[in-house]
């Protein structure tokens, strides 16, 4: 228990670092605004990608479906904000619990029939699902009009700065690092590793299965509400299934089971993906798909593991096991929650 205080709070050290190393760079003007929206989106697809990285990285379940949750959220905060906050920031807290909430609630409804499927076809019903989502969004100002439908929302109050932002990113990470170090990401990782042999060792499998794939959209609704809250217009096209294939890819290029992995890849990818746009400019559409598929095989020639290879930076890696003592049998009994 102590080794896991230590981690803690070695994280929130090196947190604190690189918030100092951030403010000093924009106090110097070497970082301009532009790339400090840049960052903001960085640390914003962080905490999206670590939900994918729970759901797919961790527990082995394949979906396509990730930018679905990850609208919904950025929508339901936005529409609250819009017409019940007007910049409060009473309100921007609801608003941000409120989409994380239906990016959850909506993950639990729709997990409990499409996580019995696995694979392909689980990844091929959370694809459709996302499509669905996208259509729902492109036709949403019939339902309620404050949604905008195919034209967008605009006129969002820009609540979340850098440093909300970070604070959610710092707390999604905690998180994570946590939850998969305790019993249930024990269960989570076994389940990746091979869900029969869990279910046989009485793993309720469904339920962790279920469990992780709620938290996961979860922190992808979380996600999108502060990015409702830093940009002031959101557009369908935003959270098309493509956009799905950037959470995927992180994960990924990072290392399945890597935390520290998809941290740094997600923050990396931000900004390659905005130094591309700057370099290519208009171009960057036609060839997005192209670069993102070559980057893949890539990487997958080159590193098939992923660039962390499951493991993690020194701060971030699991608590170790103790000697077991006489009144211990296995190495298994020394492992601390």
């Amino acid at each position: 228990m102590k080794q896991k205080y230590t981690q803690t709070i070695l994280i929130i050290v090196a947190a604190a670092i690189f918030y100092v190393f951030i403010k000093t760079l924009i106090f110097l003007n070497v970082l301009s605004p532009y790339w400090q929206l840049v960052l903001d989106q960085s640390l914003i697809v962080t905490i999206g990608a670590l939900g994918l990285s729970l759901i797919y990285g961790f527990t082995g379940q394949f979906s396509l479906g990730h930018a679905a949750f990850y609208g919904i959220g950025a929508y339901t905060a936005g529409a609250i904000s819009k017409t019940l906050g007007h910049g409060s920031l009473l309100w921007f807290i609801i608003a941000i619990v409120a989409g994380t909430l239906a990016a959850a609630l909506i993950a639990l409804l729709i997990g409990l029939p499409i996580l019995r499927l696995r694979s392909d076809y689980l990844g091929i019903a959370t694809l459709g699902f996302g499509i669905i989502v996208k259509v729902g969004m492109d036709n949403a100002n019939k339902v309620l009009p404050v949604l905008g439908g195919a034209t967008g929302m605009s006129g969002l109050t820009t609540v979340a700065n850098f440093e909300i932002i970070f604070i959610f990113f710092l707390i999604a990470i905690l998180l994570l690092k946590n939850l998969i170090y305790s019993k249930y990401g024990r269960a989570f990782i076994s389940i990746r590793e091979d869900e029969i042999a869990a279910d046989a060792m009485g793993i309720d499998t469904t339920r962790y299965k279920t469990m992780a794939f709620a938290l996961g959209c979860g922190l992808a609704g979380l996600a999108g509400s502060l990015y409702a809250h830093r940009y002031p217009f959101l557009h369908p096209s935003s959270f098309e299934f493509l956009k799905s294939f950037d959470f995927l890819l992180i994960v990924v290029l990072g290392g399945l089971g890597s935390i520290s992995g998809t941290i740094v890849t997600a923050v990396g990818w931000a900004f390659l993906l905005e130094g591309l746009r700057f370099v290519l400019g208009e171009q960057f559409i036609d060839f997005r798909g192209v670069i993102y598929a070559l980057i893949l095989v890539i990487t997958i020639l080159m590193r098939p593991q992923g660039l962390f290879s499951g493991k993690e930076l020194l701060f971030m890696k699991p608590p170790r096991l103790k000697t077991p003592t006489n009144r211990e049998e296995g190495s298994h009994a020394g492992l601390r929650n």
